[in-house]
This record gives structure tokens, sequence and C-alpha cells, in this order.
């Protein structure tokens, strides 16, 4: 392919890239549609930069509204790569979304709501590469946790987080900085209900716990198996639907309302929300090259693209996708005005 100047990509050019386009998010489309950039000048870009994670908080910090009563989510996503077999970074891992153990690159993020204004913001992330930084995502997590205040400040009151995150080191180490946090447990996790220094603790499994009216309501004073003597929690059964209950623990002791905690892990969907949005608007699973510093490059600015799409969101009181699709919209005006493939009949 002919290229009439050598002027060097961007991590602009290609974030660029990654928001119009509106299908395919190869290199090798930016290329054929770019009258500025090769393949190979695409890929020695991607290749030689090293974009981190700190990017993102610069891109939103400017923009966020700030809440005391905020919420910190913490979750994961798996990018898929099923289709991989040389990919670098690339492991089996259970996806939620596929519900099945699959090839990907995992991704823990980090997300900041505001309560208040109903408004969220990609703050931080991290990618799952054990075998690279010997990480776990308790780690991981530990790690924006504290970067969240120690470094960003943020105002907040209460961490979300999902099932897997419920370790005793994690939620003993939220406690310590002085937050909240609302955990679901997992069906087999050992509580015992009872009071006195004396008894011997009678330890059951969540799920096989009985319920009085007031309890279902209120929720349980527990402690957990393996925490510190004398440690109390509030525990809550939550029925999610005819086939699903969720229990869920919180160490805020004046919570006495299970449908006030309903509410609380209800935020926590907007963590969902935007692992499915990046997927869907930015083309963050679509890299198909195999060295793990494009993969890296890749998904920061898949990354730093939903966050503009969301600035563009809360500015035009539009969803993502109609900003994203959008641009078909303006695409058509344009070709009925001037079409470029003119139609004629016999």
């Amino acid at each position: 392919m002919f290229v009439p100047n050598k002027q060097s990509v961007t991590r602009l050019d290609y974030c660029q890239y990654l928001l119009s386009s509106q299908i395919n998010y190869t290199l090798t489309n930016f290329a054929e549609h770019s009258q500025q950039f090769s393949h190979d000048q695409l890929n020695r870009y991607l290749r030689a930069d090293k974009l981190k994670p700190r990017l993102v908080w610069e891109q939103v910090k400017d923009s966020i509204v700030f809440s005391e009563d905020g919420y910190l989510l913490f979750d994961d996503t798996v990018a898929d790569k099923n289709y991989s077999f040389q990919m670098e970074l690339v492991r089996r891992q259970y996806s939620g979304n596929a519900k099945a153990i699959i090839k990907g690159i995992g991704i823990v993020t980090c997300v900041y709501v505001n309560p208040q204004t109903n408004q969220f913001w990609l703050t931080d992330y991290r990618l799952f590469a054990p075998d690279v930084d010997g990480k776990t995502k308790l780690d991981h997590v530990r790690e924006m946790f504290d970067n969240a205040i120690e470094h960003k400040k943020l105002p907040f009151r209460a961490v979300l987080m999902d099932a897997w995150y419920a370790a005793k080191e994690l939620m003993l180490h939220i406690e310590r900085s002085g937050k909240i946090y609302y955990c679901p447990l997992k069906s087999n996790r050992q509580v015992d209900e009872g009071f006195g220094e004396l008894r011997k603790p009678a330890y059951q499994r969540v799920d096989s716990l009985e319920w009085t009216e007031t309890e279902i309501e209120t929720g349980k004073n527990v402690h957990l198996k393996d925490f510190p003597k004398g440690h109390r929690l509030q525990l809550f059964r939550l029925v999610v639907s005819t086939d699903r209950t969720d229990y869920v623990v919180t160490n805020d002791l004046t919570q006495h309302s299970t449908d006030g905690t309903q509410e609380v892990c209800a935020v926590r969907w907007k963590i969902e929300q935007l692992h499915r949005e990046v997927k869907q608007v930015t083309g963050l699973e679509s890299c198909q090259c195999r060295k793990a510093r494009i993969q890296r490059n890749h998904i920061a600015c898949a990354l730093l693209v939903w966050c503009r799409f969301k600035e563009l969101m809360y500015e035009t009181k539009q969803t993502v996708y109609q900003i994203k699709f959008g641009q078909l919209s303006d695409y058509l005006i344009q070709q009925l005005k001037n079409p470029s493939v003119k139609m004629r009949l016999a």
C-alpha cells in the first residue's frame, strides 16, 4: 500500500480508529481505510508504545463528580480469545459471560459510582497475568483499592465486590481502611450465628441457615469461619429470582434492612454494564496480534475510548450505543445527499 507521508502513528490515531470503526477493529482494516498509515506502521506503534492503567485516570479525573457516599466497585471480565493458539497473555479461565472455562485475557476493573447523580467512571484496571507478574486477582484489587485512597484520594463510603473477592484478607484490609463493604458469599461459606465467648462456634453452610420472618427483613448477625474471634458481620438473604438466592455480608453493623442491602448491591451491576459496553463498542476483544505488548496497548486504548464515550454520554444525554452507531446514521444522511455509488434503473 502506498503511504504518501511518513507521519508517525499516535495513541490518538489508534483510539480514533477504535471509536469510529463499526465492526472490524483489526490493523489490516485500519491500514486499508487510512490514507496515512500502513499496516507495518500501525504494528510498530503498538509494539513500541507502553500504555499504562494510569492513563485511564488521567482521562477521567477532571470529569468525575465526587461524592462522600460514593461506591468503589471491583470485578473482572475476560476478553474472549478462544480462537487463539499462540497469543501471549491468553490463559484458560472462567468467564462469567460464557458461563464456562475459555481462553482469554483477564481484566480486573475498578469503577467509581456517584449514587446521587447515578453516574459511574472507570478509574483503574489491571491485566490478570500471574505467569508474568505473579499477582492474583485479589492482589490487583488490593493494589487498586490502596491506590484509590492514597494517590487518587477518591471519596467513597463502601466497596462492592463479587463473591470471588470475599476473601478474609481483603475484607479485613478494607475494614482497617475505615471503609464498608458488601460482598456476596458462596453458598458453601461457613458461618456461626451464636454469641458468647465461652461457647464453641457451630459453623454451618450459609445456604443451610434457617430464617425467621424478622431475620428475612432485618438480616442476621454472624461470624464467618476463620475470621478473628468476636468479629461480627451482618448477613442478608436476597431472593433474586425463583431459582436464585444470594447471601450478602457487610461490616456495616448499622444496616438492618434487606431492602436497603438489595438497593446497595444493585449498584454493582454498573460494572457489568461497563464490561458489556466496552466489548460491544470498542473492539476490546478484537485484536488478533500475538505479542503481549500489542494486546496491552490495544486494551488500554479500548478502555480509553469507552471513557470518552461515557464522557460524551453525560454531555449529550445519549446512550453509548446511540453515540457509537449514530455515526452510521450520519453516513447514511451523507450518502443520501451525495451517494458514492449511484443507483440506476433500466
